[in-house]
């Protein structure tokens, strides 16, 4: 391979790509080795009508997964986009104090239906993260690519010049997980 091949955009973006990978799977393997507190990933299943039954919302279980900020890593080397979060608790009673109450009161119901331990975090509407050079190049998700470099929107409104490198990124929030701060 003659050098001019290597130094084009498209290489750069695959091995960016290929680094993604190898800094995931090493992820997964200080987590795993560590045991890191995960979270609960679950599938939001709205209210259905079966066979003239209703079916209220539940918050169905998929996996288990670890926080990174805004990036949830589960033990297949799987990266998703934080979406949505409740925990599992007593939803409590209606109080109609504003829609905002009503709506998380309403997940909290879903997920005690969908029988996760209580006070468990639970995670859901999140987006799983294609390792694409080509749609990591084009996302306007958290994690991205610029010139061969593998980036990380630390926030939704983070803009691209916000953005911090992945590997420092994942580096930090592991280490976060397997030494937690005293009192965290």
């Amino acid at each position: 391979m003659s050098d001019d091949l290597a130094a084009t955009p498209a290489n750069a973006d695959e091995r960016a790509v290929d680094g993604i990978r190898s800094l995931v799977a090493d992820a997964v393997a200080r987590l795993s080795e560590a045991g890191a507190r995960q979270e609960e990933l679950a599938t939001f299943i709205p209210r259905q009508l079966r066979m003239l039954i209703a079916r209220e919302p539940v918050l169905q279980p998929v996996g288990r997964v670890w926080r990174l900020g805004v990036l949830l890593l589960d033990a297949d080397g799987v990266l998703r986009a934080t979406g949505a979060i409740t925990r599992a608790t007593e939803p409590g009673r209606p109080a109609y104090q504003s829609q905002s109450a009503e709506t998380r009161r309403a997940y909290r119901a879903a997920a005690q239906r969908g029988h996760f331990a209580s006070g468990a975090t639970v995670n859901y509407d999140t987006e799983v993260i294609d390792l694409d050079a080509e749609g990591l190049r084009s996302t306007a998700g958290p994690l991205f690519l610029r010139n061969g470099r593998a980036l990380v929107r630390w926030s939704p409104t983070a803009t691209d010049a916000d953005a911090v490198d992945f590997a420092r990124y994942l580096a930090e929030r592991v280490e976060l997980l397997v030494s937690p701060p005293q009192g965290a």
